[in-house]
């Protein structure tokens, strides 16, 4: 492996982001998760200064074109966030801020792609990349809901699907494995920022040719160096803020689990009380109306079918 250092990427997009040629790398990513061809056409929005020196982001909305010519929107986020899927679940791909005057714009949006690459972890699971879309099934039937002829022609869709959000998940830390496809390849680049002198993955080779740590300004090689430290810094804090959560969810666990033994054990004492105290009375009113047949003469074996009591009970009364 060769000593060049290239710049990481969740840094190093605000270079690509603020010049138009740099769109390919973009393009390139998207192709190798989806397997379709797009053209960028503009950020049209973002989260914190994408162009300054000391600027990176951590959302941006890219409007762009699919290979049938139709307007897409693309959202990328990367950011060390405890409620991530929290904030995902609000993301739609419109602009948070500066609502654009003509709505129409998005009317005409074919589909929005969530692209979201972690540094850190999130949830359970053994793969790398996860990919996921809504899908509306019936509650009872089981069956998928379709389109009418006139809404497939309206939309110029085939189901729902077609329109609804699709995200990916890029869990970087997972990846361990030796980079034998493009996908692999963009991988290795976002995990190690090593890019193969002969890479044949779309974009990548454009990112080669950019992203050089060597090839920086002074200034900007300060800027760089400072947000290593300070990603240090933050996972540290986003470790111990999750250790802290995790200790405080068992902590509480156990604490419920006391509790709802605690209650358990009060509630069959009192259920256990009744119980015997029903029964030591039905035993007492048996024994008084066993003695009273017996002082009216009647038989032992009508007073034990009518009390439940024994000869040898009934006889020592």
């Amino acid at each position: 492996m060769e000593n060049n250092w290239y710049i990481r990427f969740d840094w190093a997009a605000k270079y690509m982001l603020c010049s138009k040629s740099g769109y390919v790398v973009f393009e390139g990513l998207f192709f190798v998760l989806s397997g379709e061809r797009v053209t960028i056409e503009a950020i049209i929005d973002g989260e914190w200064n994408l162009c300054s020196v000391y600027g990176k982001y951590r959302r941006i909305v890219i409007k762009a074109f699919n290979s049938k010519g139709e307007k897409i929107l693309i959202e990328i986020r990367q950011t060390f966030e405890l409620d991530y899927l929290e904030r995902l679940i609000y993301s739609k791909g419109i602009p948070n801020n500066n609502p654009p005057d003509n709505w129409s714009d998005y009317v005409e949006v074919k589909k929005v792609y969530s692209i979201n690459i972690l540094y850190f972890d999130l949830g359970e699971g053994a793969d790398y990349l996860y990919y996921g879309q809504t899908t509306l099934t019936g509650v009872h039937t089981h069956d998928t809901l379709q389109l009418t002829q006139h809404e497939r022609e309206d939309l110029h869709v085939v189901s729902p699907e077609d329109i609804f959000p699709e995200y990916y998940i890029i869990r970087v830390n997972e990846f361990n494995q030796l980079a034998k496809t493009p996908l692999e390849e963009w991988l290795q680049y976002l995990k190690d920022e090593y890019i193969s002198p002969d890479t044949t993955a779309p974009g990548l080779k454009e990112a080669r040719e950019r992203l050089e740590y060597l090839r920086m300004s002074p200034q900007e090689r300060r800027a760089y160096d400072n947000y290593l430290d300070t990603l240090v810094r933050d996972t540290d804090v986003m470790k111990t803020k999750l250790l802290e959560a995790r200790i405080e969810g068992e902590k509480q666990g156990r604490a419920e689990g006391e509790a709802k033994g605690r209650a358990e054990g009060e509630a069959k004492g009192r259920a256990e009380g009744r119980a015997e105290g029903r029964a030591e009375g039905r035993d007492g009113k048996a024994h008084e109306i066993a003695k009273m047949m017996k002082e009216e003469g009647e038989p032992a074996e009508k007073i034990t079918r009518y009390t439940g009591l024994s000869a040898e009970e009934i006889e020592i009364l």
